[in-house]
């Protein structure tokens, strides 16, 4: 797929932003799509550490690569994160961006999302 192909200095810009958990070639190809001035959050290395890219689209498209660091975060921070995050975020606004879907699904929605189909937050419910 496009994620895991070939690493392109730069590609069609497409995405705002990303939170990325694979990381290696999908991360590198995901940095390459990215909208000008964008932002990814790396949180996760399933595919690996290497990170197979070049610096076009930090130089050229101002992309912004933020590190997420969980491991080091004590219980006291987490706490005050997680906590934080119940008071301030409005959960109106989660709802209303947020659709559910049977887990059968997940096929067509992967590929409706790289189409540019789906917006907001999709979660899958594993019962249906």
């Amino acid at each position: 797929n496009e994620f895991n192909g070939p690493v392109k200095a730069l590609a069609k810009s497409r995405w705002a932003g990303c939170v990325d958990s694979v990381g290696s070639t999908t991360l590198a190809n995901v940095i390459s799509q990215m909208n000008p001035d964008a932002t990814v959050a790396a949180c996760g290395n399933a595919q690996g550490m290497d990170l197979p890219t070049n610096v076009a689209p930090f130089i050229l498209r101002g992309v912004n690569l933020l590190g997420i660091n969980s491991v080091t975060v004590t219980l006291q921070e987490r706490l005050a994160i997680w906590q934080r995050l119940v008071l301030d975020l409005p959960l109106s606004k989660l709802d209303g961006m947020t659709q559910v879907h049977p887990l059968s699904e997940v096929f067509a929605l992967g590929e409706s999302i790289l189409g540019g189909g789906v917006r907001g937050r999709v979660v899958f419910d594993m019962a249906a």
